[in-house]
């Protein structure tokens, strides 16, 4: 599926008329698109965040949110505000065959491990004519980016995890019609909508929306529980930056339809897909569409 898909409405694909499930290969088709995306209420609303195939909500510094948007089907025009890289985002990254990262600079001892990195880093420091500062909103939070400047085309998503599976839902499942993660200075609510046809997103409360006004829609939640520890880094005020392992296995939830599906998530190797799979070991489809995933504390 290498066709460029239609940004912020629900999309329908493989899997959603009895045809056999779509699953991402490993192989990528050419180089997708990360951005790390300011997500504290000064930054807000976004700019192409509905546009992204995958959002990953990770904790930062106090335990505040930032968001990292991957584009693979189609690129916005405008994306943004883009903020700093963190040393998770370099392991998260590795599933993918050297992806483009588009950040606005990193803690100084971790630049080095960034330009070691199997990706294409893309600040403003290697690629001023990509980023612009916007005159709407305050520094540090008008840093936007032009993503057709760093990747002309589009790889599609065969580009996206091997892990991630697309088609007709699971098996049972329990109602759920809303959800809330926590982080110790922030939150994310998503509120099942049958009219829309999927999860209506709020941060901190206030409900996600588009620079126009229209609300952010997903077809796919999910939690994934992971261990949160200290990394080696420290923030200009010294606050310790949190690491997210996302290499491992553990519990996830997976939200897709007003319902929740229990699952494990797996990911043996960094340069391995995350799969999902139910208790009875068959993997968990995603709904076609928009997958936000919310990296969560495991309880120790």
């Amino acid at each position: 599926m290498t066709a460029a898909l239609t940004a912020g409405c629900t999309r329908h694909g493989p899997g959603d008329d009895g045809r056999a499930p779509y699953e991402t290969p490993s192989a990528a088709s050419g180089s997708l698109l990360a951005v790390k995306i300011d997500n504290v209420p000064a930054a807000r609303p976004q700019t192409g965040l509905d546009a992204a195939d995958v959002v990953y909500a990770e904790q930062v510094e106090g335990g505040l949110s930032r968001l990292m948007a991957v584009y693979a089907s189609t690129l916005p025009k405008t994306v943004g505000p883009v903020r700093s890289a963190r040393e998770s985002d370099l392991e998260l990254l590795r599933q993918f065959d050297e992806p483009t990262l588009a950040y606005s600079g990193a803690q100084q001892k971790l630049l080095p491990l960034i330009r070691r990195a199997p990706l294409r880093a893309e600040s403003p420091d290697e690629a001023a004519g990509a980023y612009y500062r916007s005159t709407g909103k305050a520094a540090p939070h008008n840093l936007y980016l032009h993503p057709a400047r760093l990747l002309p085309t589009v790889p599609g998503r065969a580009a996206l995890s091997s892990g991630f599976r697309y088609g007709p839902a699971p098996s049972g499942g329990t109602p759920e019609t809303a959800r809330t993660v926590r982080y110790p200075s922030a939150r994310f609510a998503f509120t099942w909508s049958a009219q829309r046809d999927g999860w209506l997103v709020s941060m901190d409360g206030t409900p996600t929306v588009t620079p126009d006004g229209r609300r952010v829609v997903v077809a796919t939640v999910v939690v994934q529980y992971v261990k949160i520890r200290p990394s080696r880094y420290h923030d200009v005020l010294g606050t310790n930056t949190p690491y997210t392992e996302t290499v491992g296995s553990g519990r996830a939830e997976v939200l897709r339809g007003g319902r929740s599906y229990d699952a494990t998530w797996s990911r043996p190797a960094a340069t391995d897909g995350t799969a999902f799979t139910a208790a009875d070991g068959a993997r968990v489809n995603f709904a076609d569409g928009q997958v936000w995933v919310v990296f969560a504390g495991a309880p120790s």
